[in-house]
């Protein structure tokens, strides 16, 4: 039964569990959800896909999940794929993907959509200012535990991988730029390097020039 992801392109968070999904080997497909429409506040989305109206949920079979973590799990789970090949990684793993959604790409994503999916005269410079700040911290502290390293944890691609990544390919402006981050730019290619990479508005439909 092929596995269904409600997502939409321009959501870094349904990125984390769609670029797993592609590379896993898993069968599934897009199940595209007009979040700038509205479509998560509906009450027929809030009562038949997600309770909490976000998005990415995945459908596998009678199972539900929300939250790109938990389903970055199940695909674990199902694969035996990216979850860390010993208890210690496996601990290491969960602990970065902890560390991203509190200090970075809950921040990043916050940030790109005040910076780009206002209107202009909407758009709140102090608290860019302070967000694009705190998002530096978490650039250098990414940046700085890739040093020597091409992965996040281990010697292979795991979802702290898929995590940490989830913002940080979209072309839009929001306080980050690979050049700035010589580590974070190298294990950004080593990404685009896996077979069966997609950017993201490549591998989920919908995108800012849809609404152009």
């Amino acid at each position: 039964m092929t596995i269904k992801l409600h997502c939409f392109g321009e959501s870094g968070n349904a990125y984390k569990a769609a670029l797993p999904l592609e590379l896993s080997g898993l069968v599934w497909e897009p199940v595209y959800v007009d979040f700038f429409g509205g479509a998560t506040r509906t009450p027929e989305y809030l009562a038949n896909v997600n309770e909490m109206g976000e998005a990415p949920v995945l459908e596998d079979g009678d199972l539900k999940l929300s939250q790109s973590a938990i389903i970055q799990m199940h695909i674990t789970e199902k694969t035996g794929k990216f979850g860390g090949t010993t208890p210690e990684e496996q601990r290491e793993v969960m602990r970065w993907m902890f560390w991203d959604n509190h200090k970075m790409s809950s921040q990043a994503g916050m940030t790109r959509f005040l910076m780009n999916f206002l209107p202009e005269d909407k758009r709140p410079a102090p608290v860019i200012q302070f967000m694009q700040g705190r998002l530096k911290a978490a650039y250098k502290t990414l940046d700085h535990h890739l040093e020597n390293r091409d992965w996040i944890v281990g010697s292979a691609p795991t979802n702290a991988d898929f995590s940490c990544c989830g913002y940080l390919f979209y072309p839009e402006p929001f306080g980050f730029d690979r050049a700035d981050w010589p580590n974070i730019d190298r294990w950004l290619s080593n990404i685009q390097g896996l077979d069966g990479w997609k950017h993201p508005y490549d591998l989920m439909p919908g995108s800012p020039a849809d609404r152009a």
